[in-house]
């Protein structure tokens, strides 16, 4: 229960019924359904007008009959000036946390309605979420905007403050004021989503175009509470008394526009609100402290909004958080590591190294290497996310919005870069014996990106010694739009090692297309340095389809495979995607190493191929399908009657090849030694397989198949969490590669 309802039962002003499905409001002697939404927004607010503004309880009354008002109205509460109850002072008007913004605006005129009845001085209209108060008395009664106030006076107050909102709880005379407030998860959750509803206004604009305005207004509050100010100066983000609505707007786009200059890969454009859109978003996330409430629950808050927008408006699939803490906590990243997301969408896996990172800094503050909170101790998780923590999503609004989770994290958004994480990292510069085509295409993509891979010279090759990354599965690169594709080794056609003996050819030419997370497995070996690790999740085809096995020698000859761990089918179907997949570990081999798997894989089909019963036995059956083609062998057979072949003259011998029986013979034929040649390459590579397994492939590697991941098909929680188990020990595994100790399973 929220400390506030404590504190009350302590102080003997409310008590509940033993299964808390009702509130008895002590002093007054009323009972009512607490199971209300709207009953625990009005307990909160009788509980805050007594413990936080000081009033008497003799003068608060619930549930006051409002005259002159056809029906009978109530008021909700009601403060009296007097301990008779004779001279309404304020009048509170309390819904649910859950109304919009509509639903908001009548409650302030049902509200007006009853001050005005009652001739109370100042109204007070709340969700608890979000209030807005006013000065009755002193204004005409259809007045709604020089008359709104900062807050309701305090108990003894005779002078409206400025402003409610101080740093440090008192205002610059030294009297009672409010600090922000850390807010509860659900909480912030609900305010990101009505402040977004607010702004969408059910389709003024559309969700992106709101998304991106309260994006913006959040980059201000956090930039906001980040200005140095004296204890007892008002922050700049909240309304003032009696504040004309465009001053609010310039001082709001003040703050925007200082961080955009200290910040300006964040937003590029400026805010597009009104002064009164303006004002209703400042009113939801003024009183929330962002900078101290919990990291955690900040940023659960975001992802869960952004999770349920994304998924509603782009159709994005993030990779669930306990799939992202089971790769980050399995590797060894540390403050010294360069890591790198290559689609990194709203940025949970780098958000999870950060946390990583700066939970080694609070062990280490700990273990007295460093003071919490010393410089020492921020720089030792602040240096990693400036300089070493590092992001690529193609969409632009995407990365904006890593970017902004990254800050609500309390940074680690510097090196996010809105560009195609496919293309190359020196596509900027000409290169020798360049096409006019390939110059225009590469032209045409460095003015598409505005700031990517292209201008961030820490985006190289062999560089980073992590990358964490769930590509996007089952889009395809096609050589028609992206010319680069015809410079990754997966984007040529395969040609089996066993074909290239046949045909005595090692030619090849671009694939029409190749899937993303293919080419991904690519570009991820060519970030990473020598030794570097990747762990990306990858579809179950490429793992186990005999179309996908060019792609499995390719990742054998540049990777040491150190792990596979499979997926239940249903662990991206909350998300919308079923696609069945495992996350795959594995360690970049040098040049070296690379090139003596080639050599090896070389000789071992030299050495098969040069057998008679392979390279012998094809040739065979080559000859034997050309002899019987040559000799018409068994065509007879097909034929409704005989042929004298020796009487056959040229103009019948074409006749007869024209006939369905000639073509069925030779169909046949070829279908037979089709199957048979197929066969004998089956059996050659199974051989080949299990040559090469013997003489390279020995090394352990870490399997595992985790069948509860903690949350079901359709996302709610489960009692297990296998990953957990498993991490613990891939961990434990991946020290002893790196402690060269082979024998981990021994």
């Amino acid at each position: 229960m929220d400390k506030i309802f404590k504190e009350g039962i302590k102080k003997g002003l409310i008590s509940f019924n033993e299964d808390k499905t009702r509130i008895n409001y002590l002093i007054q002697g009323k009972s009512d359904n607490f199971k209300d939404p709207e009953e625990k927004v009005r307990a909160q607010i009788f509980l805050e007008l007594i413990l936080t503004y000081k009033y008497p309880t003799k003068r608060i009354e619930l549930e006051v009959v409002v005259p002159r008002r056809t029906p009978n109205d109530f008021a909700d509460i009601v403060v009296f000036s007097d301990d008779l109850k004779k001279s309404p002072l304020i009048v509170v008007e309390c819904k649910k946390q859950e109304i919009s913004e509509a639903e908001f605006v009548q409650a302030i005129e049902q509200g007006f309605g009853n001050a005005n009845s009652l001739s109370a001085e100042y109204l007070w209209v709340t969700t608890g979420l979000k209030s807005k108060y006013f000065n009755v008395k002193d204004f005409p009664s259809m007045e709604r905007v020089t008359n709104l106030i900062a807050s309701i006076p305090r108990f003894g107050q005779s002078k409206l403050a400025k402003a409610k909102f101080y740093k440090g709880g008192k205002d610059e005379n030294g009297n009672d004021a409010f600090d922000l407030e850390t807010v509860k998860q659900s909480d912030l959750t609900r305010i990101f989503q009505q402040a977004h509803d607010a702004l969408w206004a059910g389709g003024k604009r559309n969700p992106s175009e709101a998304f991106d305005e309260l994006d913006k207004l959040i980059f201000c509050k956090i930039w906001d509470e980040r200005k140095h100010r004296k204890p007892g100066q008002p922050y700049d983000f909240q309304e003032f008394t009696g504040e004309d609505p465009e001053y609010l707007l310039k001082r709001i786009k003040a703050i925007y526009e200082e961080g955009r200059r200290k910040d300006p890969e964040v937003f590029k454009e400026p805010i597009r609100l009104s002064a009164n859109e303006l004002k209703t978003i400042v009113g939801y996330l003024a009183p929330v402290n962002l900078h101290d409430t919990d990291l955690d629950s900040k940023g659960r808050a975001f992802e869960t909004f952004m999770g349920s927008f994304f998924r509603g408006d782009f159709g994005q699939y993030f990779t669930p958080r306990e799939v992202v803490d089971f790769i980050i906590k399995s590797l060894p990243i540390t403050n010294e590591s360069f890591v790198l997301d290559t689609s990194c969408g709203s940025g949970g896996f780098l958000l999870y190294a950060l946390d990583k990172v700066r939970r080694r800094a609070d062990e280490m503050a700990e273990e007295g290497y460093f003071k919490k909170g010393s410089i020492e101790h921020k720089d030792y998780w602040h240096k990693f996310a400036e300089k070493r923590l590092f992001g690529i999503e193609i969409s632009e609004s995407i990365a904006r919005t890593a970017k902004m989770n990254m800050i609500i994290h309390d940074d680690g958004h510097t090196n996010v870069v809105a560009c195609d994480g496919l293309a190359p990292a020196d596509y900027r510069h000409p290169k020798p014996g360049e096409t006019k085509e390939e110059i225009e295409e590469r032209e045409k993509y460095n003015r598409r990106t505005i700031q990517g891979i292209t201008g961030n010279h820490d985006f190289k090759y062999n560089h980073f010694d992590f990358i964490v990354t769930n590509p996007p599965f089952g889009s395809a690169i096609k050589l028609a739009e992206q010319a680069y594709l015809k410079n990754y080794g997966l984007g040529i056609k395969d040609i089996s090692w066993i074909d290239q003996k046949i045909k005595n050819t090692h030619l090849s030419s671009p694939r029409d297309s190749q899937s993303t997370e293919v080419l991904f497995l690519e570009q991820c070996h060519n970030f990473l340095k020598e030794g570097g690790y990747l762990s990306i999740v990858i579809p179950d085809g490429i793992l186990t389809n005999s179309s996908q096995q060019y792609i499995r020698d390719w990742i054998e000859e540049k990777y040491r495979i150190v792990s596979v761990v499979s997926l239940p089918q249903t662990a991206f179907s909350a998300n919308g995607a079923g696609v069945k997949s495992s996350v795959l570990f594995l360690k970049k081999y040098s040049q070296k190493q690379s090139e003596k798997v080639r050599a090896i894989k070389r000789r071992i089909q030299d050495r098969l191929w040069e057998r008679n019963e392979y390279s012998g036995e094809y040739r065979r059956l080559a000859k034997e399908k050309s002899d019987k083609t040559k000799n018409y062998e068994g065509l007879d057979s097909y034929l409704p009657e005989e042929v004298d072949w020796d009487e056959l003259d040229k103009k019948a011998l074409n006749d007869l090849r024209r006939t369905e029986e000639y073509k069925t013979w030779k169909s046949d034929i070829s279908t037979y030694y089709k199957e048979q040649t197929e066969e004998l390459k089956e059996r050659l590579h199974e051989e080949y397989l299990s040559s090469f397994g013997s003489e390279l492939a020995n090394y352990q590697i870490f399997m595992a198949i985790a069948e509860d991941i903690g949350y079901d098909a359709t996302g709610r929680k489960t009692k297990t969490n296998e990953l957990k188990q498993i991490g613990n020990e891939l961990t434990s595994f991946i020290e002893s590669i790196e402690n060269k100790e082979e024998d981990f399973f021994v």
